[in-house]
Order: C-alpha cells, then sequence, then structure tokens
C-alpha cells in the first residue's frame, strides 16, 4: 500500500529555503509536457512502484515537485486529454468519452488550446504521440494551435487485430474497427498493421521529439509527447523486452522510463534543461481487467473509466530548475485542468475568453507560503457529476459505474470482465481513507451540506445528467 503521508496536504521540501534563482522567474521557460496512457497511480518508483527500473523518473522527480492530490480532468481518454489542452472540465466543451474512429465530432474550433496560447507568444508547438480529440482534418493538431504532429490520432487498440496480435476475419467482433493510421501533420503517412509496428512507437516518438528540441533549442517551444503506453496492446522495442521483473508491463515502463531520460539528455546536451518547466503525468488510471497486461492504483479505489480515486488520481511531476526547488513534495489539490492557466500566468499569455476552469498553480511551484489555488474539485464522468472534493473530504454522489471488483482479470493481453457497481451516497476523508473503503456521512452530516452546496453550483454551471440538468455554461463540441 502506498498511501500514507504522501496523501496529507501541503508542500514539504528537503529545503525549506529558496535561493534567489528559486523563487525568481526565467522568462520565456520552455515546456515539455509527457501525457501517459492509462498508467496507474502506483506504477512508477516514486509513488511505490515496483518490479521495473525507472532511474530517470525518479530523478525527475529528486530535481523537481511531486504530487500527491493530482488528477486527471475524467477517467477516460478523449475526455481527459480535452481538459489537459483547454483547462475546462471536459463536459464543458462536449468532449467527454473515448471518442472512435466513426465519430464525427471533436475539439470545437472555438476552444483555445495550450499549443495555441503558447504559439500566441511566439513558441514553436508539436506533438509527437497519441492525439485522440477528432480524427477528421477540422480536428487534427495542426489546426489547433500545433506546427508538427506526428503519431496516431485515437487509441492503439482501434484496430483489426485480436488481442493475441493476429488480424481478424470479417466476422470477428473486432472487424468494426478500420485500420490504425499513422499520421504526419495532416496526412496519412502509413498504416500501423501489425504488434512489431507498435512496438516501435515508443522510439519512434521519442527520436522526433529529441530531433525538435534539437531543432529549436535557441527559440522558446512546447513539445507534447502524448504517448501512446502503457494502454493495450503493449509495444516495447528489443532494447527493453524481457528486462523487468515485471513482465511486459515492466518493459513498458522501463521504455518510457528511457524515453524521459533521452528527452532530459537533450534539454541538458544543449545547456536548456534550468529552464525548461518538464511535465510528467497521465489521462487516467490503469485498465484493471487486462491483469498483468495493466498497472496499479497503488491502493486507490477502481480504475480507468470511473471517478473512483484510482480512476483519476495520477503521478505528477514537475521540474524547473529556474523556479522549482529539488525534492518537493506537494500535497495540495490540483489537475490537469490547472495546466494551461499556470503556463498563461508563467508565459503573461492571455487567458482564452472563453470560460475555463482551471486555475493558476504558479504559487505551488514557486513554494509561497500557505498556497492553495484549488479549493474544489467536481468528479464528473462523461455528463453526470458523481462526486466533488474540498479539501480531504469527497463527497460521492449515488451513481452505477464500470467496476473492476470481485471480477478476475485475465493475463497475456486478453481482456477480463466488468462488473456493474452500484454506490449511495458517501463521504470519505481521504486523509485517512484513500481506498474510499469507510462511508463516514452520518458522522458528518455538515460536512456533507456544505459539499452538497457545492455540488449544486456544479450542477447549475456544467449540468449533470443524474438529475437531468443542463448547465449554463457548457458549449457543444465541433461537429464535421
Amino acid at each position: 500500500m502506498v498511501l500514507s503521508a504522501i496523501l496529507l496536504f501541503g508542500c514539504s521540501s528537503q529545503s525549506n529555503q529558496l535561493t534567489e534563482r528559486d523563487a525568481g522567474l526565467v522568462s520565456p521557460p520552455n515546456v515539455v509536457l509527457i501525457f501517459m496512457d492509462d498508467l496507474g497511480y502506483g506504477d512508477i518508483n516514486t509513488y511505490g512502484g515496483t518490479g521495473s527500473e525507472t532511474p530517470n523518473l525518479d530523478r525527475l522527480a529528486s530535481e523537481g515537485m511531486r504530487f500527491t492530490n493530482f488528477y486527471a480532468a475524467q477517467g477516460v481518454c478523449s475526455a481527459s486529454r480535452a481538459g489537459l489542452l483547454t483547462g475546462c472540465y471536459p463536459n464543458r466543451i462536449g468532449v467527454v468519452g473515448a471518442l472512435m474512429p466513426w465519430d464525427d465530432h471533436g475539439i470545437g474550433d472555438g476552444e483555445t488550446t495550450m499549443a495555441e496560447l503558447l504559439k500566441s507568444k511566439g513558441y514553436a508547438t508539436a506533438i509527437f504521440g497519441k492525439w485522440h480529440l477528432g480524427h477528421h482534418k477540422q480536428f487534427l493538431p495542426l489546426q489547433h494551435g500545433f506546427n508538427e504532429f506526428m503519431g496516431i490520432p485515437y487509441s492503439n487498440d482501434m484496430w483489426p487485430v485480436d488481442f493475441d496480435g493476429t488480424p481478424v476475419g470479417k466476422d470477428h467482433d473486432r472487424s468494426i474497427w478500420p485500420v490504425l493510421p499513422f499520421f504526419e501533420g495532416n496526412k496519412r503517412i502509413e498504416d500501423i498493421t501489425t504488434p512489431a509496428q507498435q512496438n516501435m512507437l515508443t522510439t519512434r516518438i521519442t527520436n522526433r521529439a529529441v530531433n525538435f528540441i534539437n531543432q529549436h533549442k535557441d527559440t522558446p517551444f512546447f513539445l507534447y509527447v502524448p504517448h501512446p503506453m502503457p494502454h493495450v496492446p503493449l509495444g516495447v522495442s528489443e532494447k527493453f523486452r524481457g528486462k523487468s521483473k515485471q513482465g511486459k508491463y515492466g518493459d513498458v515502463l522501463m521504455e518510457i522510463d528511457w524515453s524521459v531520460g533521452k528527452i532530459m539528455e537533450a534539454l541538458r546536451r544543449n545547456g536548456i534543461d534550468d529552464n525548461t518547466l518538464v511535465i510528467f503525468t497521465s489521462d487516467n488510471g490503469p485498465w484493471l481487467n487486462y491483469g498483468d497486461h495493466a498497472g496499479s492504483t497503488g491502493g486507490l479505489r477502481e480504475g480507468k473509466g470511473t471517478s473512483w480515486e484510482g480512476g483519476q488520481r495520477e503521478p505528477c511531476i514537475m521540474r524547473w530548475p529556474a523556479t522549482i526547488p529539488a525534492g518537493k513534495t506537494c500535497h495540495e489539490l490540483s489537475s490537469t485542468i490547472d495546466l494551461l492557466p499556470t503556463l498563461a500566468a508563467i508565459t503573461e499569455a492571455e487567458i482564452p475568453s472563453n470560460k475555463i476552469d482551471g486555475v493558476n498553480l504558479l504559487p505551488l511551484l514557486k513554494a509561497v507560503p500557505n498556497s492553495e489555488p484549488r479549493k474544489e474539485f467536481y468528479y464528473y464522468y462523461g455528463y453526470a457529476l458523481e462526486g466533488v472534493r474540498k479539501g480531504n473530504w469527497k463527497l460521492v454522489f449515488p451513481h452505477d459505474h464500470r467496476s473492476y471488483e470481485g471480477v478476475l482479470p485475465t493475463n497475456g493481453g486478453w481482456p477480463g470482465p466488468y462488473r456493474k457497481g452500484h454506490t449511495g451516497l458517501a463521504l470519505y476523508d481521504l486523509r485517512r481513507d484513500p481506498g474510499e473503503e469507510y462511508d463516514v456521512k452520518d458522522l458528518y452530516p455538515d460536512v456533507v451540506e456544505q459539499l452538497k452546496n457545492i455540488a449544486s453550483k456544479a450542477r447549475e454551471d456544467l449540468g449533470d445528467d443524474l438529475m437531468s440538468i443542463e448547465g449554463k455554461n457548457v458549449r457543444p463540441a465541433g461537429k464535421i
């Protein structure tokens, strides 16, 4: 169990004193955002993970800040990425769930992405990896602030290949999936049809990221690296295959760690690592029914596809020597939706005119005493408000949900079943009970009422399908 002192509030550091350089801002910093797919809270060493060596991530954490109460916008692929890039709860902008290859909607033209915000300040921008905010041209990265894109438009399991890596016939239930395309800019340049091609995705993405750093070392840049891994089907190159004690999943984590190391090496070699903000986090929790091909929540409840802690709480490491003191741990409430306004504050960029939900985390990065920029967090899944958090208290509202409890996962890359779970109204003290096992609503009725009032504000603003409430400030997704 990886859940003890790391879940307290406040920020702690190996040093209580900031140097003059740490306290100030060097302008303009580069930004590297490394975004994993289905990584669990308990997967990497600095969050209690075992079975794979991750020295580069360990070093990143020792040289920067490790967040312990950091949340994905929602517990599923497209919604999470929409929140990350726009600073909005995904349901505010109409992008929820995981977009399919046959969907005709995606990120709206009127939304301002992180890339567009930084591009307005003269940054070169690139994405290498998985997009998943719409695969039609009008939704692709080059139409939303990125100068360069190389990678896949949606998840790597959206292809007509069985779980053992063999192509399927026309009568197979996976035959509905089209061939997985690989893009350069707006152009589909090849198809990914074999596990061998998936094995090279992490290496291809990393090499391209390093080249981008080398090419833009003299100008500010925003590099977004949303790896397709460790989403199933797991792909790992020969250099890491069979190298971990954890099996294939651990091999994938070791290659991800290698990728982080190559990116950091490029920053150091070019003399720009001190003034580059590097952020490492993930889109949602592990897909637990895949057994040994899935990650660990570190003892948090449930996983991907839920609004329980295991579905949305993620590891997050930020390193920026020009501002962040080394060896710092921060327990304050924070989220991927807070990154856009934080970057706006750092670069003095203008906040989008459309309403957003993120808050500026810069006071936390600068270790301003008693900082608590995010007071509350809403746990939406799709358009349903399933919980709210304030401080250590989390109030969960009655809802049905995907559950991994009480069913046996399957190993070897094959999916096990889900169970249909249901919860009534429940209150959890996440400081004492991060696994969400003990409902204490009867002990703290005043806290329940306080959190219900917070939920009422959320419903008025963003809506709630569970109560058939339409939000006053939601915007539609883009449509072809």
